[in-house]
């Protein structure tokens, strides 16, 4: 069985390299773009991809029973999935993304959710990995052999509307926003039409784009603890993440992690089931 990078949750372009192609690792493109890019990830994933690597559907690992994007499945629609992508306990997930590092921490964070710790984010995506010099394929390939994943779910990584609603009045988990510091503030508009601009009352905004060096990977690990402690989060209080639509809220989570700081929990709603209702308070 391949052992996990040191840097896990992290692991480098060089490491991958050197296990690409081990029977028990599985790569996934995890892309996803906002609605407002005009971006299709699959059309990226076809025209160039690491390696053997597979495409993780973020929309298509969600619950397709509620109109709010990409909501955490049931237990049984992901298992589901990620079987068919090949997927078993014992495998080793290794999770990238077209653009750095922005969406690939869902996958990651999910694998989590549904008991799976065998699982990393590229530091850096696909720009790190043809940055290092290493190849790519384009098409689709083949459709791997399924195998058997069994789920087991953890019900304190994940907040609903319920709990944040709770969490205002009691504020006894710090909330950390992952969207840009404009959205937070209500200066610049919400990519999704029918949002109202702001945060949740208490919040702290910590937008990814603090948490990743130029080059798009995550800062080394003491530079991530500088960032959080300077927000309150220090492993004091418990931390839940927030963001768009509960995708950049798993880099702070992945940053967390590097850190070594507990990995509370996401809401999974986030802004767009927060801004999108009216009998939730603002802030800007």
């Amino acid at each position: 069985m391949t052992m996990m990078p040191d840097s896990a949750p992290l692991a480098s372009a060089d490491w991958l390299a050197a296990h690409l192609g081990a029977a028990d690792i599985v790569v996934l493109d995890a892309t996803l773009y906002l609605p407002n890019e005009n971006k299709n990830a699959r059309q990226g994933y076809e025209s160039a991809h690491i390696p053997g690597a597979r495409f993780f559907d973020i929309d298509a690992a969600s619950d397709p029973d509620t109109d709010l994007p990409h909501m955490v499945p049931t237990a049984g629609r992901f298992a589901r999935l990620v079987g068919a992508l090949g997927i078993s306990n014992e495998t080793l997930c290794v999770f990238y993304d077209q653009r750095g590092i922005f969406s690939a921490g869902r996958g990651w964070w999910l694998m989590g959710l549904f008991g799976h710790d065998r699982a990393v984010v590229l530091d850096g995506g696909l720009p790190a990995w043809q940055r290092a010099g290493h190849a790519t394929e384009s098409g689709t390939p083949a459709a791997p052999a399924p195998a058997s994943f069994r789920p087991d779910f953890r019900a304190t990584r994940l907040r609903g509307i319920g709990d944040m609603m709770a969490n205002v009045v009691s504020l006894q988990e710090l909330v950390l926003d992952a969207r840009a510091a404009g959205r937070f503030d209500a200066t610049v508009p919400e990519p999704r039409a029918g949002l109202r601009g702001g945060h949740i009352p208490g919040a702290k905004s910590l937008p990814i784009t603090s948490l990743l060096a130029p080059d798009l990977t995550l800062l080394p690990p003491e530079q991530l603890r500088a960032r959080l402690a300077a927000v309150g989060a220090d492993g004091s209080r418990p931390v839940v993440t927030s963001c768009g639509s509960g995708v950049t809220a798993t880099v702070i989570t992945l940053a967390m992690a590097r850190a070594g700081l507990p990995p509370g929990a996401v809401y999974d709603g986030s802004w767009t089931e927060w801004g999108g209702r009216p009998d939730t308070p603002v802030e800007t």
